[in-house]
């Protein structure tokens, strides 16, 4: 249902997706801006589907390991950018980029969680029928 708060982690992980790509377009990687832009794009798309999943758990469960991998590897990729810079990491030079990835992993995290503790409670009621 959508009034879960899987729901709510799920819809932070979309909103933490879109600012990731319009904050993440000047981010030069590989001789592309887009290399971030499209992940993020990937990662906000994937977490909406997941989001008008919920009548099928299993693969609600699959969409969010999957959009956790790919925030993983923005995670690593955004880290290598921000190594690879000139001048080292300073905090007000560089950007707020690879934040976003981390709140998606963690909200994907918890919303894994309570879709599993969900299904264990939808299974416990079929064993009672």
């Amino acid at each position: 249902m959508l009034q879960r708060i899987q729901t709510i982690f799920m819809i932070l992980v979309a909103l933490a997706g879109a600012a990731l790509h319009f904050t993440g377009l000047d981010v030069d990687l590989f001789g592309s801006k887009y290399v971030i832009a499209s992940l993020s794009l990937l990662s906000f798309i994937l977490a909406v589907i997941s989001i008008f999943s919920f009548k099928k758990r299993p693969r609600q469960i699959m969409l969010n390991t999957i959009n956790m991998f790919i925030n993983a590897l923005l995670i690593g990729l955004l880290m290598y950018w921000l190594l690879s810079l000139p001048g080292g990491i300073s905090f007000p030079e560089k950007g707020i980029e690879p934040v976003f990835p981390l709140i998606g992993l963690f909200c994907l995290l918890m919303a894994n969680i309570y879709i599993r503790r969900d299904d264990r409670l939808v299974k416990s009621v079929d064993r009672i029928r």
